[in-house]
């Protein structure tokens, strides 16, 4: 593929989030996860940035949660630290209190009614297996399906949740999903053994193959040993793929990563990951440390090559970091040389530019859709790893 024939859209507008550039308006079509169901009691709010926006984030009394700005449009002061008033939220300032909608409901101070609705940003809210899902876009909101998974759904599987905050754009580590050969190398950086059963398969050169589909991008990569990783990439930011877990004879865990822009220079990275069957103590130790690790707090140790202790996922996660966070802040895209290994970014970026130049064109974006069934991701025959 000739990456210079992508489109007639700069390819430097690729890592941008703000609302008011073209890749700002295209995310600003899908759901994306924002917090931690976890992060957020009944009757509390905290402060939140996504998509370059402040804004806050609470439960009303019922538990139910809302997101609306970040600011009380009376005299500015941040809402976070407002009181919770049944299902609306009420400025600590001057009182001033807003529905779920962003709507001003009540100003106390005031003896006479304004004669203009008063509204602050407020946007659509969904829970969905442990994570906060918000919709930033225009109304009305899509239908909330293209995150979903049936494995994330299914009670007699055993799905936690996480989130990083890496201090690095968004996009690249969406290029890092849709590149199979950096398994070959970045995780065999620091010690093989820890990779666990993806390092005899990953030190192997794949051939690759890329298909788009009604949700995404279906990247393969195939082995001359039998072994064929399938990763079912969702449009705009999401990765399902499944990974070693937290013993050879396991079954692999199936795991979804989202990478959503806080802004252009930081992104949330939240996973979610289902395992096959309830929760063991060796499972509850493997997610214990995988929870408890953000490569991001640990830059300095890591870039001087210090993997001590970092042991499954978070050894994964630590690798991914190292690459992706050591193009720095914002990758130089005019200063790369793309290779035929490449296959998967070159198509990857064909895809975003399309629909970031139907939009600059006035022209419908694709309409992404969750497949009728979830996609088979097969993993690696035992053998391959013995």
């Amino acid at each position: 593929m000739d990456a210079g024939q992508e489109t007639k859209i700069d390819k430097r507008l690729l890592h941008q989030t703000a609302a008011d550039t073209l890749m700002g308006k295209l995310l600003r079509k899908f759901w994306h996860p924002v917090a931690m169901s976890t992060d957020l009691a009944a009757g509390s709010a905290r402060p939140l940035r996504v998509l370059g926006e402040d804004l806050t984030l609470y439960r009303g009394r019922s538990g139910r949660p809302y997101m609306i700005g970040g600011r009380c449009a009376h005299r500015c002061s941040v809402l976070h630290t407002g009181v919770i008033d049944g299902e609306q939220l009420r400025c600590m300032y001057h009182g001033w209190r807003y529905n779920g909608d962003g709507l001003c409901t009540d100003m106390p101070a005031e003896k006479q009614e304004r004669p203009k609705a008063i509204r602050i940003a407020g946007y659509p809210v969904r829970e969905y297996s442990g994570l906060i899902f918000a919709y930033l876009g225009q109304a009305p909101a899509p239908e909330f399906d293209l995150p979903r998974r049936d494995v994330f759904e299914d009670d007699s599987r055993h799905v936690y949740a996480k989130r990083e905050v890496w201090d690095c754009n968004w996009f690249q580590q969406v290029e890092n999903s849709l590149d199979a050969v950096h398994l070959s190398f970045a995780h065999m950086w620091g010690s093989a053994e820890q990779f666990g059963m993806m390092a005899a398969a990953g030190g192997e050169i794949p051939e690759l193959a890329y298909a788009e589909t009604s949700s995404g991008i279906r990247q393969t990569a195939t082995r001359s040993n039998g072994n064929v990783r399938i990763s079912n990439w969702t449009f705009p930011n999401n990765n399902h793929i499944v990974v070693p877990g937290p013993d050879r004879n396991d079954p692999w865990p199936h795991v979804s990563v989202w990478a959503v822009p806080v802004d252009d220079t930081r992104t949330m990275r939240f996973r979610l990951c289902s395992f096959e069957g309830k929760a063991t103590p060796a499972r509850q130790d493997f997610i214990a440390r995988s929870q408890g690790f953000d490569p991001a707090e640990h830059a300095d140790r890591l870039f001087s090559g210090d993997l001590t202790g970092i042991t499954d996922q978070a050894l994964i996660s630590a690798q991914d970091y190292v690459a992706v966070r050591g193009q720095g802040e914002i990758v130089d895209r005019t200063q790369e040389n793309l290779m035929s290994s490449d296959l998967g970014v070159v198509f990857l970026r064909r895809v975003f530019l399309r629909e970031l130049e139907a939009i600059a064109q006035g022209r419908p974006t694709k309409v992404w859709a969750r497949p009728a069934e979830d996609v088979h991701l097969p993993a690696p025959p035992v053998q391959a790893a013995e």
